[in-house]
């Protein structure tokens, strides 16, 4: 493996992705400097201070996140920050104008899961991207989650925002575990694409359901997993590169699945309720009414609730 990939430069006239598939490499795997133009350093603190609050407030918007930036001493207008929000795909949970843009050639489907029960294992996944920022550059992750046990049945990083990367972490899941009867996800592009959709679309019992424009609360489950990665991993063990970043995350993931217990779980592990099809589960109600129709609730099995107005 590690020779063919030797064999793929940025210097060919083949496109670097044809020529991993000719090579049979997955283009996650293969690093090309020249690939992506890092921001200067001034600009990459900027992008960890935006990704550390919006872990810490995901319903907050490039004003409110402005407003933070200049309490920190930052002279930046809202145009800025809504570049670098951006480049980090992030998006206020309140709907509004102009958030999770898809590609306006690709098709988009509506959103399935609003009062759904999830009652088992393999019923509802989904997937989401988040951006990773490291001392040289920033990666970005993408996983794939089983609703029912909140089991991350896989996970991939690049440095480029490439839908490749998803697709094979989309297929990795779909060849070890079996195909959902949901699979959900938010409008970007990259799950839009052609090549994502049709790795769905070969599995015809796959119903294919995509989140309302700025409404981070339809993927919920993906969004707490950030939460959880970044505050319990990322943050705490600043990794220099992306070998070391890829090594921490799969020991981190390997007890998210197998040692750590979840309180929606009742304290057991994502790999027991997955396994045994017992203690999981998930539903999202949403509230909306004439009066008010930003209000929308959250309810895991176990009553626990959270809400953004």
């Amino acid at each position: 493996m590690s020779t063919r990939k030797r064999w793929i430069s940025d210097k060919e006239p083949v496109p670097v992705t044809k020529q991993c598939a000719l090579a049979s490499v997955n283009r996650s795997t293969v690093s090309l400097p020249s690939i992506v133009s890092f921001p200067a350093a001034a600009e990459l603190q900027l992008l960890e201070l935006i990704d550390k609050e919006y872990t810490r407030h995901p319903f907050y918007g490039s004003r409110k996140i402005m407003h933070y930036l200049r309490k920190q001493g930052y002279k930046i207008n809202r145009k800025r920050v809504q570049r670098l929000m951006k480049m980090l795909g992030l998006a206020g949970m309140a709907p509004g104008p102009n958030t999770s843009k898809a590609h306006p050639e690709h098709k988009i489907y509506p959103y399935l899961l609003r009062g759904v029960n999830v009652t088992k294992p393999n019923q509802v996944w989904s997937t989401d991207i988040t951006y990773i920022r490291l001392p040289k550059g920033f990666m970005y992750l993408v996983a794939v989650i089983d609703w029912y046990s909140r089991k991350v049945l896989s996970w991939r990083l690049s440095n480029s925002m490439e839908s490749t990367f998803c697709v094979d972490c989309l297929q990795e899941a779909l060849r070890k575990y079996g195909t959902p009867e949901v699979f959900n996800t938010d409008q970007g592009a990259q799950f839009t694409s052609a090549a994502f959709i049709g790795a769905l679309t070969e599995h015809p019992s796959i119903s294919i359901s995509m989140d309302g424009r700025g409404r981070a609360l339809d993927n919920i489950f993906v969004e707490r997993l950030w939460r959880n990665v970044k505050h319990e991993d990322i943050y705490m063990n600043g990794y220099a590169t992306p070998t070391e970043l890829h090594e921490g995350l799969k020991k981190y993931f390997r007890d998210y699945n197998n040692e750590r217990s979840h309180q929606s779980l009742g304290y057991s592990t994502p790999v027991n309720v997955y396994r045994t099809a017992s203690g999981g589960g998930a539903r999202i109600v949403d509230k909306y009414s004439k009066k008010n129709k930003q209000t929308e609730e959250l309810t895991v099995n176990e009553g626990q609730r959270l809400s953004a107005a």
